[in-house]
């Protein structure tokens, strides 16, 4: 009896470690591959507890979470011949991980390669100023690269972001002289905008103030206002051009005036006339040929 007893617990204990050896405990992130004499079941294993058949099956864990892997810098020439320094950042998942374990033997190696040389291609199809300026257009670009051969391997790219484009520093002086003279030159437009605008305003005031001239008065009593807000010993007061001319033209009527005043008027001179002397006289043409010498 004892011996049946014992044989019974023996057999409890072998079939308990049979069962704690078959046991195993998938986590929430990962999901399970389980592999049973060599060939993969279709279906993988969830979450939590799990049995297993001891000596024929066998379980690789795969994880689901988003992965970030960085993409080593890479070297190339852009489409307009620029020589450039290129590294990015690549966010995956695994999407099937059955796929995802018999497919590819290391989907993250394999990631990062085709990572790589479509970095290389998306440089050498790009200008510098697309890789300055519209990142988004060619990160688009760059996932779909990826995504291509990712996706036969279970793995799908969320995102792939360039993180810095290093640019050679002839090129970088040669950029920098580029902005400045950029700068100077709206610099120039926006002052010669400005003189232009303030011409017109100053053209359109002048026609306001010749049609009413009562604006230049209180013009120039503001303009003493606010000389006289300072505190200066002098104050300069500007003289109406107008009431200068106006003095010069009553000085020209008052000089005409007096001129015509002054110059007398001339009788016209008398007009001598000849009587001749009668022929028959002998003695008045006598005394005049004495008087000859």
């Amino acid at each position: 009896m004892e011996g049946t007893v014992v044989a019974v617990v023996v057999v409890v204990l072998l079939l308990l470690l049979v069962l704690r050896s078959g046991m195993r405990v998938v986590n929430q992130v990962e999901r399970g591959v389980v592999f049973r004499l060599g060939k993969a079941l279709p279906s993988y294993r969830q979450p939590g507890i799990t049995f297993l058949i001891p000596f024929a099956d066998r379980m690789r864990k795969v994880n689901v979470q988003v992965a970030t892997m960085p993409v080593p810098t890479q070297e190339g020439i852009t489409r307009d011949n620029v020589s450039v320094k290129v590294d990015a950042v690549v966010y995956f998942r695994v999407t099937d991980p059955v796929r995802a374990a018999i497919e590819v033997q290391d989907y993250v190696f394999a990631v990062g390669q085709v990572a790589q040389s479509s970095l290389r291609s998306i440089i050498g199809k790009s200008d510098l100023d697309d890789l300055l300026s519209d990142r988004e257009r060619l990160h688009e670009g760059l996932a779909l690269m990826i995504d291509s051969p990712a996706a036969g391997w279970g793995i799908h790219i969320d995102r792939v972001e360039i993180k810095d484009v290093q640019l050679p520093e002839s090129l970088k002086r040669s950029m920098s002289r580029q902005a400045e003279a950029e700068r100077e030159r709206r610099a120039r437009v926006i002052t010669a905008d400005g003189e232009f605008q303030a011409a017109q305003q100053l053209a359109n005031a002048s026609r306001i103030m010749s049609d009413t001239p009562e604006a230049m008065q209180l013009r120039l009593l503001q303009t003493v206002v606010e000389v006289a807000a300072e505190k200066n010993s002098t104050l300069v007061m500007p003289f109406p051009v107008e009431l200068l001319r106006y003095f010069d033209r009553a000085t020209q009527k008052i000089d005409a005036g007096i001129r015509t005043e002054t110059v007398p008027a001339q009788a016209p001179a008398p007009t001598a006339t000849r009587t001749p002397a009668p022929a028959s006289a002998p003695e008045t043409a006598a005394p005049e040929s004495a008087e000859r010498p």
